[in-house]
């Protein structure tokens, strides 16, 4: 009987046990299913790496356009493409050439590729864009770093703001970047602010918001030959006189609220300006 009572016994913790162990399972898996259906996925898709076309209107061997270029390179998730005039075209604004264009493979002056156009700044969209001469959209335009600023009535001249506003009328959002004088300009003080410029646009360049209404601005950065930049002011495009226009910035002035980006310029200041998508 003994044997028996221990038998019976054991039968039963055994079932016990195989009770609470399928027990605990089933709430295993009630839970994990539970959790699944309280947590959807996370995941989204990666987006794609912000794809850049730099041009200006100093040609492709220039310092500016090198400098701004090797920037772009160090950027994390950022495609490069350098579409730039074969020779320096500056201060022909708007102007295209009609017909056929010649493109010829260069590298910039630090080695890296580059398509040459024989032509206008603005060219230099309409071959990449009109022409097909690039198989993709670009989020975003850079033109520049030019040599000199581009401020004031010197913008209705510009072939930097030239090839930035053929950009912005193709639906693309576009940057011209001007370094000012005296020479040698401070090109990596020109690079520095474009990049600030570009990384507090990047997320709006990416899911599109900045294409309505289209981005058209004007970046001029001081060379300082005493004291430093002052840092960044938006202002309108000044009014006045071209011929005030070439003059150079005094970085330790102590003036605030310029008017415009002539005077803030002057007086030391980066200025930021918008600019209109059909030339003045």
């Amino acid at each position: 009987m003994t044997g028996s009572r221990s038998r019976t016994t054991g039968t039963l913790a055994t079932l016990m046990v195989a009770l609470l162990l399928a027990a605990g399972c089933g709430s295993s898996k009630s839970s994990s299913g539970g959790s699944a259906a309280a947590g959807p996925a996370t995941t989204t898709a990666p987006s794609h790496p912000l794809r850049v076309l730099v041009t200006n209107d100093d040609g492709y061997a220039a310092k500016g356009i090198d400098a701004v270029v090797e920037g772009l390179r160090a950027r994390p998730d950022t495609e490069v493409t350098v579409v730039a005039p074969l020779k320096n075209q500056s201060g022909t604004d708007g102007k295209t050439t009609s017909g056929s264009l010649t493109v010829t493979d260069v590298k910039t002056a630090s080695g890296y590729p580059a398509k040459a156009v024989d032509g206008y700044p603005a060219d230099t969209i309409v071959w990449a864009i009109d022409q097909h001469g690039i198989d993709f959209t670009p989020d975003v335009v850079i033109s520049g770093i030019n040599f000199g600023q581009n401020v004031g009535q010197a913008t209705t001249i510009s072939g930097t703001v030239g090839a930035a506003r053929a950009a912005a009328t193709r639906g693309i959002p576009a940057l011209a970047a001007s370094q000012g004088l005296p020479d040698p300009v401070d090109f990596p003080a020109g690079v520095k602010q474009v990049l600030t410029w570009l990384s507090g646009q990047q997320s709006a360049l990416l899911d599109g918001s900045d294409k309505s209404p289209i981005v058209l601005q004007n970046l001029n950065i001081p060379t300082c030959t005493a004291g430093s930049v002052r840092g960044l002011v938006e202002v309108p495009i000044s009014t006045a006189d071209a011929a005030l226009d070439l003059g150079t910035s005094d970085c330790t002035s102590t003036k605030t609220d310029p008017a415009d980006d002539l005077v803030g310029f002057s007086e030391g200041f980066v200025t930021l300006s918008n600019l209109p998508l059909q030339a003045p």
